[in-house]
């Protein structure tokens, strides 16, 4: 008889927001949902061992977002995405896998916030520009930004056993 072992794929986001004079204004975390089509996307390259070249990035989501397994990066009628912020979505740089773990702790992702009362709700991942990965909103509600503020979102991916 196969009994099915408790096995799962999950993300934290730890995001610290700082006004322009550099003092920390909050902190708080996601838990996310990886979607349908990023666990396809991470299968297939590994499994499939197709030619693939990791280019994670992180965005920010607007207020409230509802994710679903559904969602793709082209279609998440439950949220919208932030732009606020200087340039586009930022790279993830994740360091060495360990202990079934990986993290971007030694170098997260900043966004500048160039609008005052921006609302942000939550952030997603992106990998290679084109297949959503998964997203979430922030544990604490949203938060509104302003113009001059900086967010910093470390990303860590676990898979564990239970």
């Amino acid at each position: 008889m196969h009994v099915p072992m408790n096995k799962q794929l999950e993300n934290l986001y730890k995001i610290e927001c700082f006004g322009p004079d550099g003092t920390l204004k909050w902190v708080d975390f996601i838990e996310n949902e990886v979607v349908t089509v990023g666990l396809n996307d991470e299968l297939t390259q590994y499994f499939k061992g197709s030619s693939y070249t990791a280019a994670p990035t992180v965005g920010l989501t607007g207020g409230t977002p509802t994710v679903v397994a559904g969602d793709t990066l082209s279609s998440h009628s439950g949220w919208t995405e932030v732009t606020a912020y200087t340039g586009s979505r930022q790279a993830i740089t994740f360091g060495t896998a360990s202990g079934g773990s990986i993290s971007n702790s030694a170098s997260p992702a900043s966004f500048s916030i160039n609008a005052d009362s921006t609302t942000v709700g939550g952030a997603f991942v992106v990998m290679g520009g084109t297949v959503l990965y998964g997203a979430g909103a922030f544990t604490g509600g949203d938060k509104i930004l302003s113009n001059g503020d900086t967010l910093n979102v470390t990303v860590t991916a676990s898979s564990t056993s239970a």
